[in-house]
């Protein structure tokens, strides 16, 4: 794996993921009761962001946006624990196509979405800042692009 082209640049970090976790929710488990279960999931606080904002009719229920930028951050905010746990220093590959670091990247995605239907513009710029430090397609693969 390449660090997207940046031979310099430190490698792409790989996280090894909650297979548990995945389980359940591939198999149709409750996303609030996996994330219970498994707090430090980030896929099922991606999930149950995902899920707020779907039901938050394009922004216009607040409440529900509110409720998805909480799962978000929640889920941001595990993914970084992790990411540092595999050796990141806050910046360099964090690739999509690696399916473990997806949680991760769609909280970021959730969160920057969420942000942006609040008004919270930096937020917004910050969330896609990383995403495309993390891995330029990834903004692709969650509608931001």
């Amino acid at each position: 794996m390449t660090s997207f082209g940046d031979l310099l640049g430190p490698q792409p970090v790989l996280l090894t993921g909650d297979d548990e976790a995945e389980s359940d929710l591939l198999n149709g488990a409750d996303a609030a009761a996996t994330a219970a279960a498994h707090p430090t999931a980030s896929i099922a606080w991606a999930h149950l962001a995902e899920a707020a904002l779907d039901d938050s009719d394009g922004g216009a229920t607040v409440a529900k946006v509110i409720e998805a930028y909480a799962y978000a951050r929640t889920g941001y905010h595990r993914g970084l624990d992790q990411l540092r746990r595999h050796g990141w220093k806050g910046f360099g590959p964090v690739p999509w196509s690696h399916e473990p670091n997806q949680g991760f990247l769609r909280c970021v995605g959730a969160l920057a979405r969420a942000a942006k239907w609040i008004g919270e513009e930096d937020e917004y710029l910050r969330c896609l800042d990383l995403l495309n430090d993390s891995d330029p397609a990834a903004a692709g693969h969650l509608g931001l692009a």
